[in-house]
């Protein structure tokens, strides 16, 4: 016999009805007909946010609401595809970091985990999504955040985790927009794992080997590290309120668009983007 609890989901009302609102339009533009879907829009966001912020695995979400597992596929999906569709753009994210006076931005990488089946990569012997930052298969996502408290601002789509942050930011797109952030009197503080971009970011000086820093070069690295420390808190914040980002067990390539749509979700729950 199966026992059943009363579980609250940690968001508020705002965040469900947003949420809500947008798969309603969704339906609107697909000509979705009233009666036809087995769960309605509420109940469909409430299943979405669960996966989210619970990590509740689809085979009890499907259960809990009486539904197929291909269902509730097709419904997580569509949660995810709404959400990602409003995650900010980079361009508009610097433009309001500029009109909110911050005089610079921190990026930075993470990993996302993901337990889906090896795949071959450029490499003989080194899987495309085996990451040796964090000794698993992931996904790597490059997050700029506000200097004030980590606030995440910004994700990127995702990259295989056997990427290096230096590459996983050229891949994204972003350096050009970034760059014209730092042409514009802005700084982009990064560390010394995008030490191949130091033309174009902002990173702490390098120790060479058997040789100690000059005097100038260590205060300068502390001041930068004091700075760049606070942009770790977007990952952990990230990862902290979603649990369902501590693993992904759907398509890895989806990870970016995943990512995206916990972002938005963040933003909506806090009522804040910068």
């Amino acid at each position: 016999m199966s026992v059943t609890y009363t579980a609250e989901l940690p968001l508020g009302d705002h965040t469900v009805d947003r949420l809500e609102a947008l798969l309603a339009a969704e339906r609107a533009r697909r000509g979705t007909r009233a009666g036809r879907r087995a769960l309605d829009c509420r109940a469909q966001a409430v299943l979405v946010l669960r996966w989210f912020v619970d990590g509740t695995r689809l085979a009890q979400l499907v259960r809990d609401n009486q539904i197929g597992r291909s269902t509730g596929y097709d419904y997580l999906h569509e949660g995810i595809a709404v959400l990602a569709a409003q995650a900010p753009d980079l361009r508009n994210v610097l433009l309001a970091a500029k009109a909110a006076g911050y005089g610079h931005v921190i990026v930075d990488g993470t990993v996302i985990e993901t337990d889906r089946v090896r795949a071959p990569g450029p490499t003989t012997g080194v899987d495309l999504w085996w990451s040796a930052k964090v000794h698993n298969h992931g996904g790597n996502i490059q997050v700029v955040s506000a200097p004030d408290d980590g606030w995440p601002l910004w994700t990127s789509d995702v990259r295989p985790g056997r990427e290096h942050d230096t590459t996983a930011l050229r891949a994204s797109g972003a350096l050009p927009v970034l760059g014209r952030w730092a042409a514009g009197g802005g700084e982009v503080l990064a560390d010394l794992g995008y030490e191949g971009l130091q033309d174009q970011v902002a990173v702490p000086f390098k120790k060479p080997k058997g040789e100690a820093l000059p005097d100038d070069q260590k205060k300068h690295n502390r001041v930068h590290r004091a700075l760049r420390a606070v942009g770790e808190r977007a990952n952990a914040l990230l990862k902290s309120t979603f649990r369902t980002l501590g693993n992904i067990s759907l398509d890895p390539w989806k990870i970016g668009r995943i990512v995206a749509a916990a972002l938005v979700i963040l933003h909506i729950e806090h009522d804040r983007t910068t």
